[in-house]
């Protein structure tokens, strides 16, 4: 049984995921900062998975902004399943703002949570697998880092880094057996798009429903994705299928991106 880790795993796309590789049979590790949220989350897991799959579901409080929790999390995942075959790098985004409205306090805030964060933990899995022959890395980023959306600076620009950091990655590791890809969401059906959007409509003195419906309508498929559309992106990219893919980005917002 493959052993694979989820950050952000309690809500949204990561419990996506986190389901969608439980009910393919892999040992899922969630993580997330809070435990009462995130043990509520593994209960949910392991409801939703049933019979289906013979798999385990876990929870382990982390926090990925915290310079201090990737060394024990990874040991205990180490300690109790004997190393990381998956590791889904998925950090919820961070408060929206212009890229000249965040001082150096909130940038440095956002790189612990989308840049450094990720790749504490990338740096202390990786050469485990790398020594095992066999590895998935996946950081989900955003359509925001090919088409930027000026209110949403830091994750514009720190994910632009994530996806140069994943490329260097699948290059030094490829002849490893391990490979490096990033999955770029476009609008998809959480509470943090209804945040970004009720914040836009703030700033706008404009309604919510207005901005939903002109947001839908720049999306050639009509609608929103569901995180389990996104969740099946990562999870191919997890599998034995995906051996031959490597360094790429594979885009899923229903064709919204605009750029070849």
């Amino acid at each position: 049984m493959r052993t694979a880790l989820v950050g952000g795993g309690a809500s949204g796309i990561g419990h996506a995921i986190a389901e969608r590789l439980a009910c393919s049979g892999d040992r899922v590790v969630i993580t997330g900062r809070h435990a009462d949220i995130l043990e509520a989350a593994a209960a949910r897991l392991r409801n939703a998975v049933g019979d289906s799959a013979a798999s385990e579901v876990h929870a382990l409080v982390s926090d990925m902004a915290d310079p201090a929790s990737a060394a024990p999390a990874m040991e205990e995942v180490e300690h109790r399943h004997g190393g990381l075959d998956v590791l889904v790098l998925n950090a919820g985004g961070p408060p929206p703002g212009g890229i000249l409205d965040l001082d150096d306090t909130r940038w440095r805030e956002a790189s612990e949570l989308l840049l450094l964060g990720p790749l504490r933990l990338a740096r202390l899995a990786m050469p485990g697998m790398a020594k095992r022959g066999f590895g998935r890395v996946v950081f989900v980023t955003s359509t925001a880092v090919r088409q930027p959306q000026p209110d949403l600076a830091a994750s514009v620009v720190l994910r632009s880094a994530v996806t140069a950091a994943a490329k260097l990655l699948s290059l030094e590791f490829a002849a490893l057996g391990v490979t490096v890809n990033c999955v770029a969401p476009g609008a998809t059906s959480t509470e943090r798009r209804t945040r970004i959007l009720a914040n836009r409509a703030r700033a706008a003195h404009r309604g919510f429903d207005e901005l939903d419906a002109q947001d839908l309508a720049e999306i050639p498929a009509g609608r929103a994705a569901r995180p389990a559309e996104i969740a099946a992106a990562v999870t191919f990219l997890a599998s034995d299928d995906a051996a031959y893919i490597n360094g790429t980005v594979l885009t899923v917002d229903g064709g919204r991106t605009e750029t070849i």
